[in-house]
């Protein structure tokens, strides 16, 4: 199990809770040459079928466990470097407290305000999936339904962009897309 022990703090990231199936920031104005060729850009590379499991309920102070398992469903292969997992935590969790487990090796991971995302240097062809587990703990003042919003955020990068960071990939209007699913958590006393 990797902990996650200290984090990079940046920038909140632009558009970065819009997980829609539509660009996750928009791309910048360009000329109307440059506007035809974007159309077919528009479509993402790589589309993921997510599914999130949550612990149902857990006392104050204790663990929710999520596990996000994705599918790339194409129609290409998922490049290293241009997905993301994670997304955005409840509340009433403490995040420097946030453990992950993938089978990836030099997985990392980056906090901004409560969203947790993380690289997984690997490339995911077409029908291949991957699975991460968070295992996150509540503060002990935590009450009510907690809900996480996670999932993967995959961008349309062209080649030789496959390095930058998330932040950098919104910041330059790289189309993202985002396939989340939301999981709620019940404290109980």
């Amino acid at each position: 199990m990797r902990r996650i022990a200290s984090f990079m703090l940046a920038a909140p990231l632009a558009g970065a809770l819009a997980f829609t199936a539509a660009p996750v920031s928009a791309a910048p104005t360009a000329p109307v040459a440059a506007v035809a060729a974007a159309k077919s850009a528009a479509d993402p590379f790589s589309v993921f079928d997510v599914k999130l499991t949550a612990t149902k309920k857990a006392k104050a102070g204790g663990k929710i466990r999520y596990t996000i398992t994705a599918v790339n469903t194409g129609p290409h292969e998922a490049t290293a470097g241009t997905w993301f997992v994670g997304g955005l935590f409840p509340k009433g969790v403490d995040l420097r407290k946030i453990s992950y487990r993938t089978s990836v090796d030099d997985t990392a991971c980056e906090l901004i305000k409560r969203e947790l995302f993380c690289v997984l240097p690997a490339t995911v062809k077409k029908g291949e999936s991957i699975a991460m587990v968070f295992d996150a703990k509540l503060t002990k003042k935590a009450a009510g339904s907690q809900k996480a919003v996670l999932g993967v955020v995959s961008y349309n990068v062209e080649t030789g962009m496959e390095n930058l960071s998330k932040e950098e990939l919104d910041r330059l209007g790289v189309p993202g897309f985002g396939y989340v699913k939301s999981a709620t958590t019940k404290v109980v006393r």
